[in-house]
C-alpha cells in the first residue's frame, strides 16, 4: 500500500507537466484515491486555468465520492473571474479526506482553504513533502524574495573550464547531456546570458527537442547595450524582480555573469554538467567573487541529485538556508 507521502510525492511529480505554461500560476499536481487506486488525476494548465484540483475531480467524476484528494499545494480560497475558489468545488465533491504538501503564502488563502473544507466536514491533513516544495520552488521563491527561482547551469571540463583559451567551446559535453539542457530549457519561464556570450556565441537560447519546440523561453540579456530583436536586456542581475510572469529563470553564462549572479546571492540552484576531459587552461566557468576566506565558500551548497548523462556527470547543488524550515505554500 502507498502511504500518503507517495501519493503526494507522486501529485508533485505530476504537476511538473504544467511547468512553465501555467504562469504566473504555479502548476500544481492533483490526485485522487479510492481504494488504494487513483480515479482522477490533473494539474494546472496553461495560463493558470483550470486549476489541477478542478481538473482531477472532473477526471474522477461520480468516483470522487468518499475519496481521498492528494495536492501539492492548499487549494485556493478565493473567487477570480477566471473561475470559482477550489476549496469550494471540493466542499462540494463529496471527497472524504484531503491531504495536501505546502501551505499557501498567497494571503488570500493561507491557511483559510485548509480550514474552510475543515469546516465542510472534510478530513483534512497537512504533510511536509521535499518534492512538492521543489516543484513549486518558483512560485515559493517569488513569494518569499520577490524574484524568480534561478538556477545557473555550469557546463565544464573535468578542471572547471568552459572554453579553451582560444573561446572554443563546441561541444564540452556529449550529445545526451546537451539534450538533457534543452529539457531543462524547456521548464524555465526565461533564460539568461551575458552580453559577452551572446556578442562571441550567438546563442539560439532556444529547445531544440522535438514536440517541445514552442516551450522556448523567453530571452534576456545582461548587458548595458542595446536590445536585439526578441531579447529584453536587464543591467543588473538584482532587475531580475521586475522580470513580468517569470517564476524560472535558467541563467547559462558566461562566467562573469555567473558571477554576478553569485556574488548577488541570487542562485537557488546550480546544474554542472561535468565532461571527463581535461583542458589545463582556458576560460573558467566562474569568475572572481570577491570571495576573501576559504571559510566563507563552505556549508553554501548541498548536492541534491547526481547521474550520469553518457559519459559525463549531471550533479544539482541547491543553496542552502540558514535556519530554513519548510516553507508551505495556489495562485490565482
Amino acid at each position: 500500500m502507498h502511504s500518503d507521502s507517495d501519493w503526494l510525492a507522486a501529485a508533485a511529480r505530476l504537476g511538473l507537466r504544467g511547468r512553465p505554461l501555467s504562469r504566473p500560476n504555479p502548476s500544481v499536481g492533483a490526485i485522487i484515491v479510492k481504494h488504494g487506486k487513483v480515479v482522477g488525476r490533473g494539474h494546472t494548465r496553461a495560463g493558470g486555468r483550470p486549476h489541477a484540483e478542478k481538473i482531477a475531480l472532473d477526471d474522477a467524476g461520480e468516483d470522487a465520492k468518499g475519496a481521498a484528494l492528494y495536492t501539492s499545494l492548499e487549494p485556493c480560497n478565493h473567487e477570480s473571474e477566471r473561475g470559482p475558489a477550489c476549496s469550494d468545488i471540493i466542499a462540494r465533491s463529496g471527497i472524504s479526506r484531503m491531504v495536501f504538501a505546502v501551505t499557501d503564502p498567497d494571503p488570500r488563502t493561507a491557511g483559510s482553504g485548509a480550514e474552510k473544507l475543515r469546516r465542510a466536514g472534510i478530513k483534512v491533513s497537512q504533510i511536509d513533502c521535499a518534492q512538492a516544495s521543489a516543484s513549486l520552488a518558483g512560485y515559493l521563491t517569488q513569494k518569499a524574495r520577490g524574484r524568480p527561482h534561478v538556477t545557473l547551469k555550469l557546463a565544464t571540463s573535468l578542471d572547471g573550464f568552459v572554453a579553451l583559451p582560444s573561446g572554443e567551446s563546441q561541444w564540452i559535453t556529449g550529445d545526451q547531456a546537451r539534450a538533457h539542457v534543452h529539457s531543462r530549457r524547456a521548464q524555465a519561464d526565461a533564460i539568461l546570458v551575458g552580453g559577452g556570450t551572446w556578442r562571441a556565441d550567438k546563442p539560439r537560447l532556444d529547445v531544440r527537442l522535438a514536440g517541445l519546440e514552442e516551450r522556448s523561453p523567453q530571452r534576456i540579456l545582461l548587458t548595458r547595450g542595446i536590445a536585439p530583436d526578441g531579447v529584453k536586456i536587464i543591467n543588473r542581475p538584482e532587475q531580475i524582480a521586475a522580470l513580468d510572469d517569470v517564476l524560472y529563470l535558467y541563467v547559462e553564462g558566461g562566467g562573469q555573469t555567473a558571477a554576478s549572479f553569485l556574488s548577488a546571492d541570487l542562485v537557488d540552484r546550480i546544474e554542472l554538467y561535468r565532461a571527463p576531459i581535461i583542458m589545463g587552461a582556458g576560460q573558467s566557468s566562474v569568475a572572481d567573487i570577491g570571495l576573501e576566506k576559504l571559510s566563507a565558500a563552505h556549508g553554501r551548497w548541498q548536492l541534491a541529485e547526481q547521474r550520469m548523462l553518457g559519459s559525463d556527470t549531471y550533479e544539482v547543488y541547491e543553496r542552502v538556508q540558514p535556519n530554513q524550515g519548510t516553507t508551505t505554500g495556489n495562485g490565482e
